[in-house]
């Protein structure tokens, strides 16, 4: 199935809102922001996709102009089932100055001999806001699918002034590769990954505030890297993925300033 999806916003006062919203199946757009005064908008993706299929080819594109504020939820785990040839996503994000963008999707869950390919391209201006993140997992532990799948690859861009300031490319092969070895999860099966940009703000007081809730999770291990720009890319390895949900969620919320309004700071 190829599908696409066209998210574009506006401002309203100082509020956020909804502009224009085209979207094929299986995709569809629900405002669930429910203080109406927020300025910020929120948005869930919603799929009546089980998961992503063989062949399925995704696009989704999401505009905001200057001075907006978005922040994109997910409906529920993105699974990629069985597959022999594969699939692919391509997600491209534009944000004009001084807007906002909040992405922390629920964890991706590859079957056995899943293949998929996303590629995604952030395009940053000046004054911007960027908080986005991932979560890969083994797969599904209970049915003893531990890295069944056949290659998981996902490229993300991110540009500044369309200058390329951050390149991921993370892509596990479990056939050519064992995930359990040296350099590669060793040992853990559960990985995420969350960059956070914005101007003018001292980055390592916030590093040093995200390593003082982090250090208090258990069975997680983590890294913080300062960027070159004003931010930091936090990695974190773990066993369970809503664990590593919740964490990035309280991540999220430490940095917008409203951690103890969204989540009581558990780990667990």
């Amino acid at each position: 199935m190829k599908a696409s999806l066209v998210i574009e916003v506006a401002k309203n006062g100082h509020k956020t809102v909804l502009k224009n919203s085209y979207a094929t199946p299986p995709f569809k757009v629900a405002n669930i922001t429910e203080d109406k005064q927020n300025p910020m908008l929120h948005l869930m993706l919603m799929s009546a996709s089980p998961g992503i299929l063989e062949g399925d080819d995704y696009d989704l594109r999401i505009v905001l102009p200057e001075n907006c504020a978005l922040r994109l939820h997910t409906q529920s785990y993105q699974r990629l089932f069985t597959m022999q040839q594969g699939a692919s996503q391509t997600m491209t994000v534009e944000l004009a100055k001084n807007s906002t963008f909040i992405y922390v999707p629920h964890p991706v869950v590859p079957h056995e001999k899943s293949s998929f390919v996303a590629k995604n391209k952030i395009y940053l201006s000046e004054g911007c806001t960027l908080i986005w993140a991932e979560i890969l997992t083994c797969g599904r532990q209970l049915n003893k699918e531990v890295f069944q799948f056949t290659k998981l690859h996902n490229h993300t861009e991110i540009y500044w002034n369309n200058k390329l300031i951050i390149k991921e490319n993370l892509l596990m092969h479990p056939s050519v590769i064992n995930p359990f070895s040296m350099g590669q999860m060793e040992g853990f099966t559960h990985q995420a990954s969350f960059i956070f940009l914005k101007n003018n703000t001292n980055i390592k007081e916030t590093i040093e505030q995200i390593h003082s809730y982090l250090i208090d999770c258990q069975q997680v291990d983590f890294g913080i890297s300062e960027l070159p720009l004003s931010g930091f890319v936090l990695r974190l390895l773990g066993y369970k993925a809503e664990q590593l949900y919740a964490i990035l969620h309280n991540v999220a919320a430490l940095l917008t300033s409203s951690f103890v309004e969204n989540n009581t700071g558990s780990c667990s």
